[in-house]
């Protein structure tokens, strides 16, 4: 394998240097291809997602497939604006001349995709970095087997193997693919794999966007309206059953409506997901059977107000009632369908709990009063957020999706995936019609005319 991936990258070396990947309308027919085949094979990724998850089709269709399509359209409609040189203002000092940025490629990608959402994890990072000019590599995760396999055979229909390339395999050979120097490395996953990724691009100076996760709590308010409130964290929590990276991971809720809320999100939960066990049930599957007891161990010795229930990968929707802050419930990413509630009074506890852990990915707060919203935004950093809803934030093509700190370096979506995987070259041109001396030697007498130009 060792001597396989060593070829693969020298072929995309030489491929990219000898300019392969440069024309747009090149680009733009991939692109169109891509899009095409995903349409045309949508039923055999639907199946094969289900195979992996349980995913329902609704679900699949939504979080994988169409935003996929949309990247793909988003793009198409762009690519010639973003790939099209930027005039800047010149600077006084070098009149006279012109400025402009070009998007120049960076080389060779790297792209570790993750198993929870295995299609569009994978696909829409390449979408940014085929737009952009690059060649690829891409390894989907091994945990997502049915996913990857399709996701292979769309890639080696579409591509030569030395434009875009897909890797299968275990750990072992995303190590190997670390050990490799890349132009840029774009991963997805646990911030614990993220830190590897990172020490071994830092061997190469390799640039990076980690996409990651944490605890990203959801915030209510005693004003919030409970008109969709209830409704709308069942849906962001229990969404792919909970193994979503942006998923509300504990809830904080003011005393006064605590009460009422845990009754209407059982009544909630009861209401989205009635068949649980029916294989035409809406609701997906835990990964594997490990991550499914890694689960169960976190709500020992919980106070389970709902669920708390396990059948091989069916992990049952759960409510646990004030988890104490140092359990390992609350020490670790619960990735899953389990949501801590946890009471508060104050603004001061609410700013006690979430600093205890790292910069979120994402951050919800449900409230009525616009001082309350504002004061949670200015008040904590994260990736992103919603007020009012959950999770929504990620299906808006005009905002960069990213985290910070611990939870995510870089971001993408829409024109950002451009611009993560282009170098912004600066470029200056001078004219030679007149020539300031302003700036050569000797320098006596100049300094107050510095001064004046240059601040």
């Amino acid at each position: 394998m060792q001597t396989d991936i060593s070829n693969l990258i020298k072929g995309q070396d030489v491929f990219f240097k000898g300019g392969g990947t440069l024309a747009i309308s090149t680009r733009k027919q991939l692109l169109k291809a891509l899009k095409d085949t995903i349409v045309n094979r949508e039923e055999v990724i639907l199946k094969a997602i289900y195979k992996d998850l349980k995913k329902p089709t609704f679900e699949a269709l939504a979080t994988e497939i169409n935003i996929v399509i949309g990247e793909i359209n988003n793009t198409l409609k762009h690519i010639d604006k973003w790939t099209r040189p930027k005039r800047v203002a010149s600077s006084i000092l070098n009149f006279p001349s012109t400025s402009r940025i070009h998007q120049e490629p960076y080389g060779r990608i790297l792209i570790i995709s993750p198993w929870n959402y295995p299609f569009a994890l994978a696909i829409i990072p390449l979408i940014g970095a085929l737009a952009a000019g690059n060649t690829i590599v891409l390894k989907p995760s091994e945990m997502s087997p049915n996913t990857t396999a399709i996701i292979q055979e769309i890639i080696q229909d579409i591509f030569d193997q030395d434009h875009v390339s897909v890797v299968v395999g275990d750990k072992k050979i995303s190590q190997r693919l670390l050990e490799f120097r890349w132009d840029y490395i774009f991963f997805t996953g646990s911030t614990e794999v993220g830190k590897y990724v990172y020490s071994k691009a830092a061997e190469h100076l390799t640039p990076v966007t980690l996409e990651l996760g944490g605890k990203s709590p959801c915030i209510v308010d005693s004003t919030a309206s409970f008109k969709h409130l209830a409704k709308r964290i069942v849906w962001g929590k229990f969404l792919n059953a909970g193994q979503s990276c942006i998923a509300p991971d504990y809830l904080l809720v003011h005393y006064k409506v605590k009460d009422r809320l845990i009754n209407e999100l059982k009544e909630e939960i009861n209401k989205a997901y009635p068949d649980l066990c029916n294989s035409t049930s809406d609701y997906a599957n835990i990964i594997n059977t490990d991550h499914s007891q890694r689960l169960l161990k976190l709500i020992q010795d919980q106070e389970v107000l709902f669920g708390g229930t396990v059948d091989g990968q069916l992990f049952v929707p759960t409510l646990v009632n004030e988890p104490h802050i140092d359990s390992p419930l609350m020490q670790q990413e619960i990735f899953g369908p389990i949501l801590p509630i946890i009471g508060f009074q104050s603004f001061e506890q609410i700013q006690q709990i979430i600093d205890r852990f790292e910069k979120p990915l994402a951050l919800y707060v449900f409230s009525s009063e616009n001082s309350f919203t504002d004061k949670v935004i200015q008040s904590f950093s994260f990736g992103g957020g919603v007020i009012n809803d959950t999770m929504v934030h990620y299906a808006d093509k005009n905002l960069p999706f990213g985290g910070v700190g611990h939870s995510g370096i870089g971001a993408y979506h829409g024109d950002c995936t451009f611009k993560t995987f282009s170098h912004q070259k600066a470029i200056v041109q001078r004219s030679s019609w007149l020539d300031i001396p302003l700036r050569y030697p000797p320098y006596k007498g100049k300094l107050k005319w510095l001064k004046f130009f240059q601040r």
